[in-house]
This record gives structure tokens, sequence and C-alpha cells, in this order.
């Protein structure tokens, strides 16, 4: 098996703001980082470049990311002040919030984890069925000491 990782640090400056409105700490104030993106991918034989796959075309995915990620405010769906900060939203004319199952680099590695699959779905399926290529995981760091790794439902 063959592994490569593409890293998107956070000198790119994709700063998303979050709460954990459970948490008894200062978590549960609306608070924000850089994220780093590490994207693994594998494959048990190489293409015709000898390449798990060509770093040059993951232009789609670091937009991708861009644009979710990017001076954006991430909400959990569950969260009890979610339509108030919707409708603070609004009425400021801020950019919409985005709303995940839960948040935290652990929420934000899952989601990632899945639009990142379903790009590699639509764009190597002959490579995901002949290579056996694959996303392995997907990691999201806060800072340089927190991260959070998702490997998929397998």
């Amino acid at each position: 098996m063959f592994y490569v990782t593409k890293l998107y640090d956070h000198t790119l400056g994709w700063s998303v703001c979050f709460r954990q409105p459970a948490a008894t700490s200062h978590c549960r104030n609306p608070h924000g980082y850089p994220l780093a993106w590490r994207l693994k991918f594998g494959a048990h034989t190489l293409d015709t470049n000898n390449w798990v796959l060509d770093f040059g075309g993951l232009k789609p995915i670091k937009a991708r990311l861009q644009e979710e990620f990017d001076h954006r405010t991430v909400l959990a769906a569950d969260d009890p002040f979610l339509s108030d900060f919707q409708a603070l939203y609004a009425k400021c004319g801020f950019r919409d919030i985005l709303v995940l199952p839960f948040v935290g680099c652990e929420g934000f590695a899952k989601y990632g984890f899945s639009i990142i699959n379903e790009w590699l779905q639509n764009s190597y399926l002959y490579s995901i069925d002949t290579r056996g290529l694959h996303l392995a995981s997907v990691e999201v760091h806060e800072h340089g000491g927190n991260s959070a790794i998702y490997t998929g439902d397998n």
C-alpha cells in the first residue's frame, strides 16, 4: 500500500468561528482558529506517473475547503441558540452559518472527509476500481497542539 498526504496549513488563514454549547469551559463561547487540513490518500498500486494521485488535481478540494471554512461561522445543528445566531447574521448581512451535526475538529474532519470522498468518487472512479485509490483520513488542526482525525466508517 502506498500513501501520500496533502497539507493545507495554518498559513492559509482559513479561519472559522464556532462554539461548544454543552461545554462547561470557555469553549462554550464563540471562538475561532485558522484551521489546517492534512488529507491522506492511499492506493494498492501507482498510476502511470508512479503517483498515488496527482497533487495538482486537488485544486478543487482546496477551493471547496476554502469556500466552506474560510471566514465562516460553524454551529452545531442542536445548538440551542442556532436560530438566534442565524437571525442576527441575516440582520447584519453576514455570510450564512454552516450548520453541521456537531462542531470542533472531529466534526470538521468528518464533514471534510465526506465532501472530499464524494469528490474522489466522482473524479477518480477508474483508479478507485483498478488501483484501490481511496481517501484514508482527514486530519484537522485547530492549532499546533490539537487535532482530530476521521478515517471514515470502515
